[in-house]
């Protein structure tokens, strides 16, 4: 029984990292950026689109459409930084153990 034990206490504690590293995730920010710098996005690490910056020049009626195209990459490569650093910061806690989930 104390091996089940031992596993057990292993399993709370890599629980317990994990809840931290969730925490240290949301409250980090991460900049996407389309159109040569004309538009960045900024996530937090819970996904959740924080600000957005448009420079003046890309603002014309007559193409509203690059524009929506423009913030919608700028969110895209913001939230890939975000699973890129979700993904090697899980990667190490696992130890590459292939766990589910992670």
């Amino acid at each position: 029984m104390s091996q089940m034990n031992k596993l057990l206490k292993q399993a709370q504690k890599m629980q317990a990292h994990v809840m931290k590293m969730q925490e240290e995730m949301q409250k980090k920010e991460f900049e996407g950026v389309s159109g040569g710098g004309m538009v960045k996005a900024v996530l937090n690490g819970a996904n959740r689109l924080v600000s957005i910056k448009i420079n003046p020049e890309v603002v014309n009626p007559q193409e509203a459409e690059m524009l929506e195209d423009l913030i919608i990459a700028a969110h895209a490569a913001a939230a890939e930084k975000i699973r890129q650093t979700s993904d090697t910061a899980y990667g190490s806690l696992t130890g590459g153990l292939g766990l589910p989930g992670m």
